[in-house]
Order: C-alpha cells, then structure tokens, then sequence
C-alpha cells in the first residue's frame, strides 16, 4: 500500500513540489540516475561470502516497531526510490493535453501503480520459496543480473536527463 501511495503522490504532485523548489525534470532524473546506478553497482560489487544483514528474517518481531518503521525502510529505498519517483514525476509533468486524454493518462498512470504494488508484494511474499527453491548459484546468478539491469536503467535515466540538460543548454546559446 505505501508503494501504491508513494508512486500516485509523486506521479500527481511531484511537479509542484519541484516547482516549489525550483528544481527541473531533467536535474530530477539525472538525481534518481544516480541513485540507481550506484544502488546496482554496490550490489554487483557486493561479495558472495558476505552476510546478508539479517539472516533471521523470521525472527521475533515487535509488531509497534514494524509499522513504524515500515513506510520508509520498506518503501523508499528498496521498492520504489528515486527512481520509480523519478520516472513517476516525469510522467505526471509529462502528461498528454485535453480532457480525454488526460483521462486515460491518469487511469493508466493509477493502475500501472497498482500493478507494481501488486507484483512487489508477491515477490516480497514468495521471495523465501523462491529462493529455496532456485539455491544459492542460482540466487547469486539472478542478482547479479539484476544488478546490471539496475546499472543500465540508472545510466538510462542519467541519459535521458543529460540530453535534456545538453538540449536546453544548446538552445540557450543559438
């Protein structure tokens, strides 16, 4: 649900609060780039032997301090970041003029967030099973992959922003 929330809010008010702080489109995605791109690149250079950091997830639980807790260290920096927020901003600046299409921009902008909050909790609720059943090899051949996936989409997102950065500077000049 926090994914769901984060992702709508910053899909609708995210220009505004740029716009509060004077912060442009491109500077947001060459920001998130970043953030991603690192994220990967720290996975991809993470060693196999090292411990995850908790490795009694099942552990005892004190349900207060889960929920707590669990819109930030859950939400922001695992499942949507600034990336997800990044692109969601752009979206939601970005989106098409008239009443009818405008429509169809929201609703589709609505249920492509519910459909990411769907597949997080799934992969959230089935990732013990899955990854008993795929073994160790198998789990460090994903991740890895994963992480250079995640580089990619970061150096993407840098570009995007980057080329808009370049455009406008460009213009300025001509």
């Amino acid at each position: 649900m926090n994914s769901f929330a984060l992702l709508v809010a910053s899909y609708f008010v995210g220009t505004h609060i740029l716009a509060f702080f004077g912060i442009s489109l491109p500077v947001v995605q060459v920001g998130g780039g970043l953030v991603v791109a690192t994220t990967g690149w720290a996975i991809l250079k993470q060693k196999d032997d090292e411990p995850p950091p908790n490795k009694d997830v099942h552990g005892a639980v004190d349900m207060r301090g889960l929920f707590q807790q669990a819109f930030y260290p859950l939400t922001l920096p695992l499942t949507v970041g600034p990336g997800s927020i990044s692109i969601a901003i752009t979206l939601g600046a970005n989106e098409p003029h008239g009443t009818h299409r405008l429509i169809y921009s929201v609703i589709g902008a609505v249920i492509g967030s519910f459909l990411i909050a769907v597949s997080v909790y799934f992969c959230y609720a089935f990732s013990d099973r899955l990854a008993r059943a795929l073994g160790a090899t198998s789990m460090s051949v994903i991740m890895r992959l994963s992480a250079f996936l995640l580089v990619c989409i970061g150096v993407q997102i840098i570009w995007n922003g980057m080329s808009a950065l370049l455009k406008n500077l460009l213009e300025a000049y001509h």
